[in-house]
């Protein structure tokens, strides 16, 4: 919890929870390898904190509803429906036993405002304020698949849309949509070091 403490102020509340993420994700990562053995060791700065770089970019408003695709266990959807209490959160993600692992944990830290779900993008037919993302796919082929998903009703400081977690190179990616999409330094928020060239990519949709 240190490296979450340093950058954000949690209730007592959201303290226990993200506390309860760091001894649940290796206890399931015994059982499935959602985590590689030598990443879990990372648990709070490569997991956590890396899906809370979203929450630095955007503070959402009340009410909002934010589908999370290719969420594995939970990320970027649980802590960041930690932080966003307030907000409504949708998990959605093919493969069977990842998507229990993350409906699960919500249980186990008493997560009211998330809703886990086995099924893949193209079968999501409800909308959302955002979509967002942790590197499931490229740009382009997530921008089809979610446009669907976004409603035209704005509540936010920003215009609804798609909020992806993106690492390496990602001009190629971004070039289709390069007089729209907006790309934020993660090492702007972080300093950390395993933050550079790690980036939040924004695409308003709608």
């Amino acid at each position: 919890m240190e490296l979450i403490n340093k950058h954000f102020t949690l209730t007592d509340v959201q303290a226990r929870q993200m506390a309860a993420l760091e001894r649940l994700y290796p206890e399931w990562n015994e059982k499935i390898n959602l985590i590689s053995r030598k990443d879990i060791e990372h648990l709070e700065e490569h997991h956590l904190l890396h899906s809370l770089a979203i929450a630095k970019f955007i503070d959402f408003a009340p009410e909002t509803t934010i589908l999370d695709v290719g969420t594995g266990g939970g990320f970027p959807g649980i802590p960041l429906a930690i932080m966003f209490p307030e907000c409504k959160f949708t998990l959605i993600d093919s493969i069977g036993k990842k998507i229990r692992v993350a409906e699960d944990i919500s249980q186990q830290i008493g997560l009211s405002n998330v809703e886990c779900l086995q099924e893949r993008a193209e079968e999501e037919k409800r909308q959302y304020d955002f979509v967002v993302s942790r590197a499931v796919m490229p740009l382009p082929d997530l921008e089809k698949l979610v446009r669907k998903n976004i409603h035209h009703r704005h509540r936010n400081a920003i215009p609804n849309g798609l909020i992806v977690l993106k690492g390496g190179n990602t001009d190629g990616e971004i070039h289709k949509f390069r007089n729209i999409a907006e790309t934020t330094e993660i090492n702007t928020f972080f300093r950390e070091p395993w933050f550079k060239e790690k980036r939040i990519i924004y695409l308003p949709i709608g």
